[in-house]
């Protein structure tokens, strides 16, 4: 064991000391946070550019319901000449139209083909929506009113409520509030956490002992060490290089959570009841102002998932983490000792990658039934359970599902790593050939 924890070590301080790691371990919390909120603050920036768009309404019913918005303006066409000929214009360099919008019938049957919206670019979705929006308003109103009742469109509007129930979940600490959606995505977060670091610290093995293999530093070195021990400190020193990222990774989460939550007061909401309760002036100055705050839907959210029992569920992701990264990395060991060159390795990490993707659709769709035979099955066949349990850890399933699946996973992967090893050891001094799955088969009987 001491040749093994040398393996360790020299694994772990390489790959540690490189520049590549701690920049990746510094920038990637920044990277993930820029990734989401990059995209949804662009598209918050409403866009300079502006559309004119010609409405030719044969009816006479619609024109006059589209109203100028900030990025795209109606004009009525009064002309009529047949619409190829009004259509056209918009082929001409200085046409005082972007699209022009042609109504044919009208439209309370909602029939197909009776507006269509003509352009000679690709019609943008600003311009399409705002088309849309007014023309079913105005089919809406047009409808009602074939009631002849009186205030109908007033009754409609007071009748269309948006209202969301709340949940609560019954725990040792009192009610907390839940939200199914919210807990989907935080399993799916963590689904798509281990997926990434399986595949990352998996592929890293493979590509260690391929390097070694290539530069026949491992004839030299399974001179000193057999060859199970090289590839357990491989795998060891991998992994526990994967769990330091990981748990600087948590703290910083953990760290900007505790300020965004202080920063929004979140810490102080469980406070309402006794400010209520007293019902002071200023109290219930602040109670109105934290009842205000708690209608912000970014406040409920983190409220939400500051009410999930974290401790548990990093837990278990930390062990399914374990059970699947040594059993996905020896498989990975023993395809990086059986091949040459990393060409040649795509064929055995093919199967591998559809394994993975197949477990990583299964997740998705246990988001909706975490509790369904999909879900199930696969949180128990080792190959797809770190991915999929992940996604119904939050939704409080049986511990012992929980258990009984780890105990699968590891007794799995203890049988893997027995026999990759045996691959290992033949495949780690064998050169100048392309091995398939059926030399490998042979190499177990060795």
């Amino acid at each position: 064991m001491n040749k093994v924890w040398i393996i360790i070590q020299r694994e772990f301080v390489t790959k540690v000391k490189k520049k590549s790691f701690i920049l990746l371990t510094l920038l990637m919390p920044f990277i993930m946070v820029a990734i989401v909120a990059i995209p949804a603050l662009l598209g918050s920036i409403d866009s300079d550019e502006s559309f004119t768009v010609g409405v030719v309404d044969k009816t006479g019913l619609y024109a006059d319901s589209f109203k100028n918005t900030d990025n795209v303006s109606f004009v009525t066409i009064k002309d009529n000449a047949p619409i190829d000929t009004i259509s056209n214009i918009l082929k001409s360099e200085d046409s005082p139209y972007t699209q022009i919008l042609y109504i044919s019938d009208t439209l309370t049957n909602a029939k197909s083909g009776s507006a269509i919206i003509y352009s000679v670019e690709e019609t943008p979705n600003v311009v399409e929506s705002e088309v849309n929006d007014v023309l079913r308003s105005k089919i809406r109103t047009d409808r009602l009113n074939s009631f002849n009742l009186p205030n109908v469109e007033e009754i409609v509007k007071a009748a269309d409520v948006k209202f969301n129930v709340k949940t609560l979940r019954k725990t040792e600490n009192g009610d907390k509030e839940s939200s199914a959606e919210i807990a989907a995505v935080v399993g799916l977060m963590l689904s798509l956490f281990i997926y990434i670091f399986i595949i990352s610290y998996g592929s890293m093995v493979m590509s260690s002992v391929m390097e070694e293999k290539t530069n026949r530093i491992v004839e030299i070195i399974v001179s000193s060490v057999k060859p199970w021990q090289l590839m357990a400190g491989k795998i060891i020193g991998c992994g526990l290089v994967g769990l330091l990222q990981m748990m600087i990774w948590g703290t910083m989460i953990v760290i900007v959570s505790t300020v965004a939550g202080t920063a929004y007061g979140i810490t102080a909401m469980p406070e309402i009841t006794e400010m209520a309760a007293a019902g002071s002036a200023e109290q219930m100055a602040q109670l109105q102002q934290m009842q205000q705050m708690a209608d912000n839907p970014m406040i409920e959210m983190m409220q939400i998932i500051s009410g999930m029992d974290f401790v548990s569920i990093f837990v278990f992701f930390v062990l399914y983490f374990i059970g699947g990264y040594l059993l996905f990395a020896s498989l990975f060991a023993a395809f990086g000792a059986a091949v040459n060159e990393m060409q040649d390795a795509g064929q055995f990490q093919m199967p591998v990658m559809m394994i993975f993707v197949f477990a990583l659709y299964a997740a998705m769709f246990s988001m909706e039934n975490p509790n369904g035979p999909l879900a199930v099955w696969c949180s128990y066949i080792p190959l797809t359970s770190p991915i999929v349990m992940m996604v119904r850890m939050p939704f409080d399933i049986p511990v012992w599902n929980v258990l009984l699946s780890i105990v699968i996973l590891y007794v799995t992967a203890a049988a893997v790593i027995l026999l990759s090893s045996k691959i290992y050891r033949v495949g780690i001094l064998m050169y100048g050939q392309k091995p398939s799955f059926k030399d490998m088969l042979k190499w177990l009987r060795y």
